[in-house]
């Protein structure tokens, strides 16, 4: 979707030790990311679970629903998720020892944590044992029960810190809601601070 915006940098100008990779939140007059955000269809990738429709599809999914391992280059459409893991593979060959992390806020941070998913289930290993953390602030919930089981234990498999930064009463990580008719869940540490700034896990 072109209205994804993120940021990639690094440390120093060549040989990096550390890239971030930044995803931006939800812009207060863009009509087309608060559709992203109210958009909860389901989307069911086999072996895996439910993610959220809108935010793949703001991710980089195919008009054809389809979650290729590698797109045409020749394509006139960016996708998110596959111009970015191009961009972090140049990047990261300037310093074999060179790691990256991932953040977000809001939108951002939901789409941190599901770049991590695509990653997992095209199995971009090169990536995932250079992926240091994803840490997201203010991040809505991305998938059912089952999607979270998967992540938890392929987190652990590759060795990736995942943690939830919420603060006192913002609304957005306590949505999309998790009742009987949604079912959407959050699987992962939360550093909560109240609005004194003091903080909870």
């Amino acid at each position: 979707m072109e209205s994804t915006k993120a940021i990639i940098v690094k440390d120093t100008k060549s040989e990096p030790n550390l890239i971030v990779v930044a995803f931006r939140g939800t812009t207060p007059f863009d009509a087309v990311q608060w559709k992203t955000d109210v958009d909860i269809s389901w989307y069911d990738l086999p072996n895996v679970g439910k993610m959220h429709g809108g935010f793949m599809k703001a991710l980089g999914l195919l008009e054809n629903g389809g979650w290729p391992k590698k797109i045409d280059e020749r394509s006139q459409h960016q996708y998110a998720y596959y111009a970015i893991r191009e961009q972090l593979r140049e990047m990261l060959k300037e310093n074999k020892d060179a790691k990256f992390i991932l953040t977000g806020h809001s939108l951002g941070g939901a789409l941190a944590i599901l770049f991590v998913a695509m990653l997992i289930f095209h199995e971009e290993e090169d990536l995932l044992d250079k992926l240091q953390g994803v840490y997201t602030f203010g991040q809505p919930r991305v998938g059912d029960e089952k999607f979270g089981e998967f992540m938890i234990s392929k987190l652990k498999k590759y060795d990736v810190k995942y943690f939830r930064y919420v603060y006192s009463n913002d609304v957005v990580p306590r949505i999309p809601y998790d009742d009987k008719s949604l079912f959407f869940k959050h699987f992962s540490p939360c550093l909560f601070f109240n609005s004194l700034y003091q903080g909870q896990v």
